[in-house]
């Protein structure tokens, strides 16, 4: 399979239309079957770099498309900046805060041992664990 149907395969699972902009950004997201952190800002250069007109304002849309479809999840840091990760399953995250990269940390060695009681009338829905570090 090509990128490109790599791509398209994602965007028909999610039940979104493949249209070029929306094709082009998930062959750059999930065309080589690798897992990625990007933010809006990154993937736009990225598709700057690849010859492709995009605007950042596309990209958004596009992103919490992919959100809404179910085919990446957000990543919020500090409450104003967003990662998308495409790893749909749970695990946790470093940040380092010398680069504002955000990488996978091993889920195997994380252990939440209790939860506090939840409010009445709330369901838990999921807990986001980021893990911030800096270089010595």
């Amino acid at each position: 399979m090509t990128n490109s149907e790599t791509g398209v395969a994602w965007l028909t699972r999610g039940g979104l239309r493949p249209t070029r902009q929306r094709a082009l950004l998930a062959d750059l997201l999930v065309g080589d079957g690798q897992h990625r952190h990007v933010t809006a800002e990154s993937l736009f250069e990225a598709a700057q770099g690849s010859g492709q007109s995009v605007s950042l304002a596309t990209v958004y849309n596009t992103l919490k498309a992919f959100c809404e479809a179910g085919l990446i999840q957000e990543i919020t840091v500090d409450g104003s900046k967003s990662y998308f990760d495409t790893n749909m399953h749970d695990h946790p995250h470093f940040y380092w805060e010398d680069t504002g990269d955000l990488t996978d940390a091993p889920a195997e060695q994380l252990e939440i041992a209790r939860l506090p009681e939840l409010p009445a009338g709330a369901e838990l829905s999921k807990v986001d664990v980021v893990i911030r570090l800096r270089r010595r």
